[in-house]
Formats: C-alpha cells, sequence, structure tokens
C-alpha cells in the first residue's frame, strides 16, 4: 500500500480568524453573537421525530419535548445528520468542535492507543499503566487514557482538584502523572489537548477577541481547548460523571427532584449513571452552569466573565443513561419499547428532564434580551445502538462467543496495554472493537484468525475493515501512530460486553450509533428539513460563520474540506 504523509499543521491559525467577535450591543438586528452548543448525548434523528410530534402510546399523544418542538418551528432540522466513526464520545466531541475526523484529529476513542507514546508515570484509576519511558529513547507504544481514570481522585465530584468546592473539577482536577508519556518530549505528559492534533472553534473564538465557556462529564475533555490548552476557555466546568453519588445542597431539577439528599440512595452509589434519577442531579450542576454563563457569571455563579460567552453548552448525560440502563436496585429497565423508538417509562421522564431544561435556558435567554442574537445548536456526540430491544445481543454475557480483542490476543497479537487477558484497563471494545497489533506487518495474519474462527462468534463480526477499506477513510497505521490497525463492526445489536446493567452501547458505525439529531434554531430562521445527509464535523465551521469568522481558521476546513452546513441563512454575518 502506498504510504501518505502525515498532514503538517500549522496551530497558529489566529491570523485566518477575519473579523474579531462584535462588541456592540446584542440588540442589533439580524446579528448571531452567542451560540448556545448541546450535546444530547445519545439522541437519534427518530427521537427528535417523536418527541417533537407526539407518539400516540406516550404522554397522551402530546408532544413530550415541548421546548424542542418549539425550537424546531424556528428551526432547520437535519434528518440524515452522522456522527464521527467511531462514534465514541471523546471522537464524538472532538469532532463538533473541530471539523475533524479521527484521521486529521487522531481521536479515537477515550481509551485507545498510540504507538509513538508511552505509559503514565503511575496507573490510572482505571487500571492504565504504569508504563516505562526514557526521554529521547524509542516509544514502546502505549494505550492512551482521556476520561476519569486520570481524575487525582475519580470517586469525587471534584475530581481531587486541590482546594476546590464539592462539585468544582476542572482541569486541576487532572493528574498528569497519570496521563501518556511523550518520550520525544522528555517524557513529558501529554494533557488532552495536546493529545488532539488541531485546533478547535474555541480556541479560534477566544483568538478572535471572544468569550468562551464549557461544561462536560470529565475534566479530560478540557480537549476542547486544544491545542493552546485551557488559556482558551474563559471557563470551563467538568464535574466528573463516574464519581461516587453524594447530596448536592442547593440542588434542584426542572422535573422537581430535590438533590439536597441523593434522590435514589438504593441504587450503585460509585457512579452517576447507575440510577435514572440521580444522573438527573448530576446534570443539573451542568444545567445551572450554563444559566449562569447567560447571566455572565462563572459556573458556579460567583464570579463574573466579559459578557455572556460568545460561545458556549454543555452535554446532557440523562437520556444516554435512560437508552442504556438496566438498574439493578429494582431492575427498572429504560431504553426503547420497540424499532420505531417508543420511549420506556424511564426513558420518558430522562425525555423531560433534558427538554424542561433547555426550556430553562431559552427562558432565560430571554429575560436577558439575548434570544434573537443566539444561536442554538443542539447534536449529540453518539447515538445508542440497537434502538430494538429485541436486537441486543450482548456476546460476552451471553456466552457465544470470543472477542476480536479476545482472539487475537490469544494468539499473540496485542500489546499487553491493549490485552484483555492482563490486569491492565483493557481493549477497546463496546459495539466496536478497535484493534492495534503488535506489529501492523502481521496484519494479514491477525484478520486471517478473525475470519477463521466465526463459529457462534459469527454475529459479532458484521464487517472487518483493514488494508485499503480502511485506508479510504483513515490514515495509514504504519505511518500515524494513531490509527488502528483493525477495525470490527459486529452486527446490528451485537455488543462485546459483559455487563448485566446495559441493553445497548455506542462506538459502532450503525445507524442506530450514528444518526443522531442535529437542529439548529434562531427567531430569524424559517422552519426547514435537510434530508441531504451532512455530519457533525460540520457544526464547526458552521458555528464560526454564525459569528462572523471565517470558517477556513480551523484546520479541518483547510485539510479535509468541512463544509459549512447547507439551508444555513444567517443575514447580516457576511
Amino acid at each position: 500500500m502506498k504510504k501518505k504523509k502525515l498532514v503538517s499543521l500549522t496551530l497558529a491559525a489566529a491570523c485566518l480568524v477575519g473579523t474579531a467577535i462584535a462588541q456592540d450591543s446584542d440588540h442589533h438586528h439580524g446579528r448571531i453573537r452567542h451560540v448556545l452548543l448541546i450535546s444530547v448525548d445519545g439522541m437519534h434523528a427518530v427521537d427528535f421525530a417523536n418527541c417533537a410530534n407526539g407518539i400516540s402510546t406516550v404522554n397522551n399523544g402530546a408532544p413530550y419535548c415541548p421546548a424542542l418542538a418549539a425550537l424546531g418551528k424556528t428551526g432547520i432540522n437535519y434528518v440524515a445528520a452522522s456522527t464521527s466513526k467511531p462514534s465514541d464520545s471523546f471522537p464524538g466531541l472532538t469532532a463538533i468542535v473541530t471539523g475533524g475526523s479521527p484521521a486529521l484529529t487522531g481521536v479515537y476513542y477515550d481509551v485507545a492507543y498510540s504507538r509513538n507514546l508511552d505509559g503514565p508515570k503511575v496507573q490510572t484509576g482505571n487500571g492504565n499503566g504504569p508504563g516505562p519511558c526514557s526521554a529521547g529513547a524509542k516509544p514502546t507504544g502505549f494505550t492512551t487514557e482521556y476520561e476519569e481514570g486520570i481524575d487525582i481522585k475519580q470517586a469525587l465530584v471534584n475530581g481531587g482538584a486541590p482546594g476546590a468546592s464539592l462539585t468544582d473539577g476542572g482541569v486541576a482536577s487532572i493528574d498528569p502523572n497519570k496521563l501518556p508519556q511523550d518520550p520525544a518530549n522528555g517524557c513529558n505528559p501529554v494533557y488532552p489537548w495536546q493529545f488532539v492534533r488541531t485546533n478547535s472553534i474555541f480556541t479560534v473564538i477566544h483568538q478572535a477577541g471572544g468569550v468562551t465557556a464549557w461544561s462536560d462529564k470529565h475534566p479530560a475533555y478540557s480537549s476542547v481547548s486544544a491545542p493552546i490548552g485551557p488559556s482558551a476557555l474563559d471557563d470551563f466546568y467538568a464535574p466528573e460523571i463516574n464519581s461516587n453519588v453524594v447530596p448536592l445542597p442547593m440542588v434542584t431539577t426542572p422535573t422537581g427532584i430535590n438533590c439536597a439528599t441523593v434522590p435514589d440512595p438504593n441504587s450503585d452509589l460509585t457512579a452517576w449513571t447507575n440510577s435514572f434519577q440521580n444522573i438527573q442531579c448530576y446534570d443539573q450542576l451542568k444545567v445551572n452552569a450554563v444559566l449562569n454563563w447567560i447571566d455572565g457569571k462563572t459556573h458556579l455563579g460567583t464570579g463574573t466573565l466579559r459578557g455572556t460567552p460568545n460561545i458556549f453548552g454543555m452535554n446532557f448525560q440523562a437520556l444516554s443513561v435512560g437508552q442504556k440502563l438496566i438498574e439493578a436496585s429494582d431492575s427498572t429497565t429504560g431504553g426503547y419499547l420497540d424499532a420505531q423508538a417508543t420511549p420506556s417509562a424511564a426513558l420518558l421522564t430522562e425525555f423531560q428532564f433534558v427538554d424542561d431544561s433547555i426550556a430553562a435556558f431559552v427562558s432565560e435567554l430571554k429575560k436577558k434580551g439575548l434570544y434573537d442574537s443566539t444561536l442554538i445548536v443542539i447534536t449529540a456526540k453518539h447515538g445508542q445502538s440497537p434502538i430494538d430491544p429485541s436486537r441486543y445481543v450482548p456476546q460476552t454475557r451471553a456466552g457465544i462467543g470470543t472477542s476480536p480483542a479476545t482472539l487475537l490476543a490469544t494468539a499473540g497479537f496485542i500489546p499487553d496495554s491493549e490485552s484483555p487477558l492482563g490486569n491492565g484497563i483493557g481493549p477497546t471494545e463496546d459495539d466496536v472493537s478497535l484493534l492495534w497489533l503488535k506489529n501492523s506487518s502481521e496484519t494479514n495474519d491477525a484478520v486471517a484468525i478473525l475470519e477463521n474462527n466465526p463459529g457462534p462468534s459469527g454475529i459479532a463480526l458484521g464487517q472487518i475493515y483493514y488494508g485499503p477499506s480502511l485506508a479510504i477513510n483513515y490514515n495509514d497505521p504504519t505511518v500515524d501512530p494513531r490509527t488502528p490497525d483493525i477495525i470490527v463492526t459486529p452486527n446490528v445489536g451485537v455488543t462485546y460486553s459483559g455487563s448485566s446493567a446495559k441493553q445497548a452501547e455506542h462506538g459502532g458505525f450503525a445507524h442506530d450509533d450514528t444518526n443522531v439529531i442535529m437542529l439548529l434554531s434562531n427567531p430569524g430562521f424559517h422552519a426547514d428539513t435537510v434530508r441531504a445527509s451532512v455530519g457533525t464535523v460540520q457544526v464547526a465551521p458552521t458555528i464560526l460563520q454564525a459569528l462572523g469568522i471565517d470558517p477556513s481558521a480551523l484546520n479541518a476546513v483547510r485539510v479535509e474540506g468541512t463544509r459549512v452546513l447547507p439551508a444555513v441563512q444567517l443575514q447580516g454575518n457576511h
């Protein structure tokens, strides 16, 4: 195979920023000055259709997302929008804020592998590492982790940030000793924003003089400030989602849950994602941060910004939990009832919580006189598969075969830090299997093992990408140290999971994984439905255009040709 050279990117894109963020009144007609970016993780395009229009068997037939339905009346609805592939949260978020594919950004999963990095100095909270590193020496290659395991203390909502209040997680929560080490840079830690190989809208907007703020589920997602780091964010808030559940004084959800006491104390309290109710309390922390930002305050409301941010937003986790969870304490099952995405009772409450929260954002924007000058973008980092509950096959739990990583690890092809047979964090397998080999030259031999061992696990080998079929959309693994040697996408509904608490997963390439909501709304828009295929990568240049900034300030626009979304009419911004 002909090897392709990796594109060398300039990170000094300030010269391409173009028009600086205008500082005159928000009441200037026809001018977008703020973008509220919301990722409702897991929300499919069909979910928006159902909840905005109503289903006869749910909520007495009335729409169960009235706030979203109202935004749709002055919104452009892209019904064929696709996430990144893989559809994991880390590449999904990175695609939205950079406009780049994994080939450009180097981000494939929150737990992945890099051939040119070494392991962390100390073991992460999830068991990754430690790994040796010698400055200037040839790298050993190691699993990379950018999730809760790199927190100082992942059991704490604040991630263990020194001197932080109960929920105040952020960049200070990251333990540099738990980050991958770069032997080519003196074995210095590779921070999340350094791991992403391109620039983001937060950096570009900051360089144009704008105010920037973001809230997400892990301190690791400070990656949105790539490549320059936290200085590109006027405010960042990341209470740890996989921390122990604790009472949250003075926190109440719009659905009426008082979080001053744990609402679901009989659930597994080792993570907020283990309960349909507790997750709403967690998300409410970020909702409150967004409301404070609308008011020009910092995330906890204890300080002030230079005004309402020009780009700000958050991710919702509640819907994803509602789609996946089988709650162990009382066997309550979320998810859908059928293939047309009729929500279960538990999932319905998560839709209602998200919608009520969005209603609160709209109300506060109107109260502050900012609604007309704000573009609201609602999309998702990933979907969830399968929608149809009858299609879910947890391969390991069901005992119907061996996962691809286990097959290849048994044959000696998988690096130790990626091996499911060791004591480390293990392979990258959800409803996709990303496989990095000890030696890329052995790819054909590894694929032969997969193809020659179908047996009862044949359903788990839906499609295998390697060689030319992989190189079409990704870089050559022998050139790019981040590219997997093999990607296995199983048949729809199959996950490489032994969990008894899940009934869906994401990460893969299936329609239910990737076809997500994408709604752009502003009072100056006329309702429109776009059926052309688009990608969440197009959100980033569209946001820049909306704010009057040249989209080509993004490396992804110049290198990969990422285009502004079609049908967006933003008068006064050209």
